[in-house]
């Protein structure tokens, strides 16, 4: 008997481990990746960089990479991670694979923000204009939740659908009021988002997505839970409404932080988070590394087409991701119509068994 019972304990020992080698191989694959990219793109740019002249050190060739070249990295790296889990927070929390900071009219209260902090405060900071961006960003997603909580029949599609209709009608009252006050063309340098301005000094805020990310991985179970609907997060004692707001608040935060620094960037939250659950199955402490990593890669990927399509000019971001997002987004919506939430698993069949 204590045989068998120890060889049932080493053959499930043995089951777990490989299990987790199999789960982590993504996430190490993703990071190396990331970290290549992040040492090839330092040296894509307009001025050309040595690497034997830094390690000379060439005291321009340091000037350029520490003003210029790693701030832009670091930006790119907090844009991709912060957009992507922002919207897994948001998927999970709506139970819905189509919700995101574009589709639920949180990028457009963010800029409706930043108008409101150039009217009433023409001098303010990037601080001050964060604040109003904060508060206009949490505020339009709130309402857009309690929008899609009064949809009795919830299809896949028509949640999104009402986000891009609120979207568009906040998007419509920030132009009027634009066009108003004469600020057209200031409000155009936060509608389509680029790093080409990020210098050292001016984009040190998108590092607040850091610790918010960190809070969201810290309560990645409650948000499961609560994406699981009211009824149960009660059953399991959970406080359905704290913790909706407190996640729609962190992912609000973000895509503010992202906006004010960057400009406006569709899709990141919606196609990243899609990918990843396609591979990886919806809960959110599984897949937050993993949606983080692979939204900086694209992100970085899509920055690093833009500086060498018609170098030494550079396209911005906001065009290449859209792009790229559209024909994504057409696919994620014939896959998710078609399959569901249905994973897709990679290797032999006798290996998912």
């Amino acid at each position: 008997m204590d045989i068998v019972f120890t060889s049932f304990l080493l053959v499930d020992t043995n089951q777990i481990e490989v299990s987790f080698i199999s789960k982590s191989r993504s996430t190490v694959l993703l990071a190396f990746l990331l970290a290549v990219l992040s040492v090839v793109s330092l040296f894509i740019g307009v001025m050309d960089m040595q690497l034997s002249e830094l390690f000379d050190g060439n005291s321009e060739q340091l000037r350029i990479l520490l003003i210029s070249r790693l701030p832009r990295l670091l930006a790119i790296l907090c844009t991709g991670i912060g957009m992507s889990v922002a919207g897994l927070i948001m998927q999970q929390l709506c139970m819905n694979k189509f919700v995101s900071p574009t589709t639920g009219a949180t990028i457009s209260s963010a800029e409706l923000g930043i108008l409101m902090a150039m009217l009433f405060m023409p001098n303010s900071t990037l601080w001050g204009r964060a604040f109003f961006a904060f508060v206009m960003a949490i505020l339009g997603t709130w309402v857009f939740v309690f929008f899609i909580q009064r949809i009795r029949f919830k299809d896949a599609v028509m949640v999104p659908l009402v986000g891009i209709i609120f979207s568009n009608v906040i998007g419509g009252v920030t132009n009027f009021i634009a066009y108003q006050y004469e600020m057209t063309q200031a409000l155009s340098t936060w509608s389509v988002g680029h790093f080409s301005l990020v210098l050292r000094g001016r984009y040190e805020l998108v590092w607040l997505t850091v610790p918010l990310v960190m809070i969201a991985f810290l309560f990645a179970n409650h948000f499961n839970i609560v994406g699981m609907g009211r009824d149960f997060s009660q059953n399991l004692g959970v406080p359905y409404n704290l913790v909706l707001f407190m996640g729609l608040t962190i992912a609000a935060m973000i895509t503010a932080s992202v906006v004010v620094v960057v400009g406006a960037i569709s899709y990141i939250g919606l196609i990243v988070p899609n990918v990843v659950s396609m591979f990886k199955g919806d809960q959110i402490r599984g897949t937050l590394v993993d949606t983080a990593l692979f939204g900086a890669i694209f992100v970085l990927v899509c920055d690093m087409i833009g500086r060498a399509v018609i170098a030494p000019y550079e396209l911005p971001i906001e065009l290449i991701v859209g792009i790229l997002g559209s024909i994504l987004f057409i696919a994620l919506l014939m896959y998710r119509l078609k399959h569901g939430r249905k994973a897709i698993r990679l290797g032999k069949k006798g290996d998912a068994a």
